[in-house]
């Protein structure tokens, strides 16, 4: 008998290890997602800090099919630092399956926005037939009180909220499909102050038009990805980042983010391009594009130089009269570095390029002098 019990008490702890780890039930972890933060290398430039944003996007609490928190989700692992969840006032096609009011995508956002450290404006879009179309407003107190019949009372209450409007996808071709107008109602809201930005790119498609406008009329540029499904399902972030607005600010703040946008320091960041103020683009390239000190030069003054891109930006440099022995054409890509050759002979070369997709008006690109010295 006490044979029989020690066998037993031997066996227990085989028994103990077996039921712990369940030899029906096998974990994998291995296939599990890892969840990080793919930050995006865009540089400050002097006196403000650089912030990534999209300010246009919709969940199922109007015509989206993702719950709010799943939006900050999205754009925290992608590398973005603000976002606006701007659900339709007039189009709700989900509201026979929830309850809640305009401000319901806010509050269930900002809990998670919290947590992630992602700053979260509280938006709507007032969603009109041409004339106006659709107006985004951003900082709002309540969306509830933007729901008007009449589209001015609309407007005039986002701007008494002291929200920031802008004019989303001027060129949608299902409100303007032979051409992208602007209209006297737009004109009229830009003397009254109430409108604020247009949005130049949206989604898959850009409105080089726009462009002008922001510059004619003083407001800012901006480039959203107006998503409604899961971004990752709509957008190839294999080769590009989704599409966003750059903010610079003063510090990193939704009050700083609200000064920052009204003051018109904003640049639309799309595919490998830019569109925005001409110094602000300016000072983007500075702070992006360092030029060595000649590595090498041969007796007739033909010097190597390496040019290098620390950021995830792009510049395709493009000159009409190039120089003897410098490149016509030089792509800097993302996180790389290019070596050019150029005439030091007289102790300086001025290289003067278009960079091709900095776009600073609808037919103007930003034009910029590479200064390279042999000492």
């Amino acid at each position: 008998m006490t044979k029989r019990i020690l066998a037993v008490l031997l066996l227990f702890p085989v028994y103990c290890i077996a039921f712990s780890q369940n030899v029906n039930r096998v974990k994998e972890p291995a296939i599990m997602r890892e969840f990080y933060r793919q930050e995006i290398i865009i540089p400050d430039i002097p006196g403000y800090v650089t912030l990534k944003g999209d300010f246009h996007m919709h969940t199922v609490f109007s015509d989206g099919s993702v719950w709010p928190s799943i939006r900050v989700q999205e754009a925290y692992y992608e590398g973005l630092d603000a976002i606006a969840i701007t659900e339709h006032i007039e189009h709700r096609p989900n509201i026979a399956y929830l309850t809640g009011d305009h401000n319901t995508a806010y509050e269930i956002a900002e809990p998670e926005a919290e947590r992630l450290n992602m700053l979260l404006v509280k938006s709507s879009e007032i969603s009109r037939s041409m004339p106006p179309g659709h107006l985004n407003a951003l900082f709002l107190e309540d969306a509830n009180l933007l729901e008007k019949e009449d589209f001015m009372d609309a407007i005039e209450e986002a701007n008494r909220q002291g929200a920031f409007l802008f004019w989303a996808h001027p060129g949608w071709d299902a409100q303007q499909p032979d051409t992208t107008m602007w209209w006297p109602v737009h004109e009229d809201l830009v003397n009254r102050g109430w409108l604020h930005g247009i949005e130049v790119f949206n989604w898959d498609e850009w409105y080089p038009v726009a462009f002008d406008w922001c510059n004619e009329k003083e407001l800012a540029y901006l480039g959203n990805s107006d998503i409604h499904i899961v971004a990752s399902h709509r957008f190839d972030l294999e080769k590009y980042h989704r599409p966003m607005t750059l903010v610079f600010a003063e510090e990193r703040s939704v009050k700083s983010l609200r000064e920052a946008m009204f003051a018109r320091r904003t640049v639309a960041f799309f595919l490998n391009s830019l569109a925005g103020p001409e110094n602000l683009l300016r000072q983007l390239f500075n702070e992006s594009v360092t030029i060595d000190k000649p590595f090498r030069e041969d007796d007739k003054g033909i010097a190597s130089v390496i040019l290098r891109n620390p950021t995830d930006l792009t510049f395709i440099l493009e000159s009409e009269k190039p120089q003897y022995n410098s490149p016509g054409k030089i792509t800097i890509r993302p996180r790389s570095s290019v070596i050019i050759n150029c005439n030091v002979s007289e102790g300086v070369a001025t290289l003067l390029y278009n960079i091709t997709n900095l776009h600073t008006g609808t037919n103007r690109t930003l034009q910029v002098e590479l200064m390279i010295t042999k000492d």
